[in-house]
C-alpha cells in the first residue's frame, strides 16, 4: 500500500490552524471523520489520544505521526497537514512541528499499519523532502510530491 494511494484531496490540508498539539490532532481527526471508512469518530479520537499518552508521536525534525488502531474504521485511513505555525508537540527532539501525518488502522490489520508507519517514517527522514513539503499550497501538489517520492524511493 502506498501513501499516495490513501491520501485524497479532502484529507490533505495546508495552513492547518491550531495552537496546541491537541488542537492539531483534533483537526486531523475531524478530517478523517468525513471518510466513509470511519465508523465512529470518538473511538478514533480515543485510540489516537491513548497512543499519544504512551509517548509523543512528535518524532523529530518538525514532523509528527499521530496514529492508532481501532475497530472504528473499516480500513486504513490517513490525513496529512502542514500547520500554519510551528506547534509545540512535546517532540522527542523538543523542536516544534509543522508536518503532521495522522494514520488510523483497523485493529486487525496490524501488518499493513506497521508497513505504512515505516514507509512514512522513511520518507519523512529525508530532510530535503520535509523542506519541500512546506512549500506547496494545494492538497494535489502534496499528494503528487508523495507519489513522486515513493516512486523514486520504493520499489512499487
Amino acid at each position: 500500500m502506498k501513501i499516495s494511494d490513501i491520501l485524497t484531496d479532502d484529507l490533505v490540508v495546508t495552513g492547518l490552524q491550531g495552537k496546541t498539539k491537541d488542537d492539531v490532532i483534533d483537526a486531523m481527526i475531524d478530517l478523517v471523520a468525513a471518510s466513509p471508512k470511519v465508523l465512529d469518530k470518538e473511538k478514533v479520537r480515543k485510540a489516537i489520544f491513548e497512543r499519544e499518552r504512551i509517548m509523543s508521536t512528535g518524532v523529530g525534525n518538525g514532523f509528527a505521526i499521530p496514529h492508532g488502531k481501532t475497530d472504528a474504521v473499516t480500513d486504513i485511513v490517513a490525513a496529512f497537514a502542514v500547520t500554519a505555525e510551528p506547534i509545540d508537540y512535546q517532540s522527542l527532539d523538543e523542536k516544534p512541528v509543522r508536518l503532521v501525518f495522522l494514520l488510523v488502522g483497523k485493529d486487525n490489520l496490524v501488518g499493513p499499519h506497521i508497513k505504512l508507519l515505516s514507509r512514512i517514517s522513511r520518507l519523512m527522514n529525508k530532510e530535503d523532502f520535509r523542506k519541500r513539503l512546506l512549500g506547496p499550497q494545494t492538497a494535489r501538489e502534496i499528494i503528487e510530491m508523495f507519489r513522486q517520492e515513493e516512486a523514486t524511493y520504493f520499489e512499487v
